[in-house]
């Protein structure tokens, strides 16, 4: 059946559009910022890149770990995560727009529109406790950091495994399981500080050590979904869809219903940590979500990210039919952004949910252009790591 995988033609059919798309979506949210809402406009972009490139990082992330894991079920999926990891990239150039929109983002930037809101006693905590922190050229250094790191990794793991397709070397297999575990520890440090910089730095007075955790445990889930999706669509020449086995979207069903309780048990864990110490620096956070406008959607969250989907995924048969966990996949992904928009919103407006029409053409412009360049990177490789040794592992696999 491997005989059978072609190299990817990269048609433009896909890649097109998805740049086509891609680039309107941000030229429109560029548009809105100047003649609308730039306030509206620089969060509705926020909650798109934090999106797109938490499902790049959580797929270079994953690969890692079954890298380090030794895990041979999941080499037939390992292009298609590996092609999602290695488009980080192009998020560096996208965070292009969050730096742009700082000022009217962050209330740390100098000469943020938003330094009016704060009281004399916020302004003077945060210029003598967290400068030291919260400043241009050291934000712009760990941005450096993280995107440089992101990069350097996905790029050594991606074309390791593609030189293999070649000539079969099994040293390439070696210096991705010598890699893999080494870079983990700075793969989880840098997503985590990236959460803090992004989303947690809106409310500048408040902290929360799980922030970072919470936030990639949502791209995890996010990232299975977008994996199951690609796999049932694979369908067709030079596409790997019919090598993948019942067994292999069990396993993909079984790891997305993992971290929905992930996700509900650090969500949780965040809110009991802060609401039993009480203090004046972490309470007003999750008063704003709490109270108002904002309570409803709050407690719906628990309903909609984890109850629900946790009873449907309990379903083994339903983990055994791919068009229907790909149903879950996508409501699961149209959660994930939900619960973006919970963390972000708020920060623009603490009255409660509301909607500005930059959040759906930056959501597409990010996601668009992200599409494109990931599908660009896969054009003329193999949809499966056809000389890896466990391939013929991989397509035998069985549940235990």
């Amino acid at each position: 059946m491997i005989s059978e995988v072609q190299r990817y033609s990269g048609t433009p059919r896909l890649m097109v559009p998805a740049f086509g798309l891609g680039i309107a979506g941000l030229v429109l949210t560029a548009v809105g910022a100047f003649v609308s809402d730039a306030r509206a406009a620089s969060h509705s972009y926020l909650i798109a890149f934090a999106y797109w490139v938490g499902i790049s990082v959580a797929s270079l992330l994953m690969v890692a770990i079954f890298h380090t894991a030794k895990a041979k079920w999941m080499t037939v999926l390992r292009r298609a995560m590996e092609t999602m990891a290695v488009s980080v990239p192009i998020f560096a150039v996208l965070f292009v727009g969050i730096f742009l929109g700082r000022e009217h983002l962050y209330p740390w930037v100098p000469g943020s529109s938003l330094v009016s809101h704060m009281t004399e006693v916020e302004l003077g905590h945060l210029s003598h406790k967290q400068h030291g922190y919260l400043n241009i050229p050291f934000f712009l250094v760990r941005q450096v950091i993280y995107f440089g790191l992101w990069t350097f990794i996905s790029q050594r793991l991606y074309s390791w495994s593609t030189r293999q397709d070649e000539g079969g070397q099994l040293e390439l297999t070696v210096k991705q399981r010598f890699l893999s575990p080494g870079a983990l520890p700075f793969l989880a440090l840098t997503i985590t500080f990236a959460a803090f910089d992004w989303m947690m730095s809106l409310t500048p007075l408040w902290f929360s050590t799980i922030y970072g955790v919470y936030y990639f445990s949502g791209s995890f889930l996010a990232a299975f979904c977008v994996l199951t999706l690609v796999s049932v669509s694979a369908q067709g020449k030079d596409l790997y869809g019919n090598l993948v086995t019942p067994a292999h979207y069990h396993n993909l069903g079984k790891l997305m219903l993992a971290f929905v309780s992930f996700w509900a048990y650090i969500a949780f864990s965040q809110f009991l940590l802060i609401w039993i110490a009480n203090l004046p620096e972490e309470a007003p956070w999750y008063h704003v979500r709490m109270f108002g406008g904002w309570r409803n959607l709050s407690a719906s969250l628990f309903f909609l990210h984890f109850l629900i989907p946790f009873g449907i995924l309990l379903s083994r048969n339903l983990k055994l039919q791919p068009r229907k966990l790909s149903v879950v996949a996508i409501y699961l992904l149209a959660v994930h952004l939900l619960d973006l928009y919970w963390l972000v919103w708020p920060a623009y407006n603490e009255q409660g949910p509301s909607f500005h029409w930059t959040l759906v053409t930056s959501f597409v412009g990010v996601g668009g252009v992200a599409i494109g360049f990931a599908l660009f990177r896969a054009r003329g490789k193999y949809t499966v790591p056809v000389k890896d040794p466990y391939i013929a592992d991989s397509l035998r696999y069985v549940q235990p």
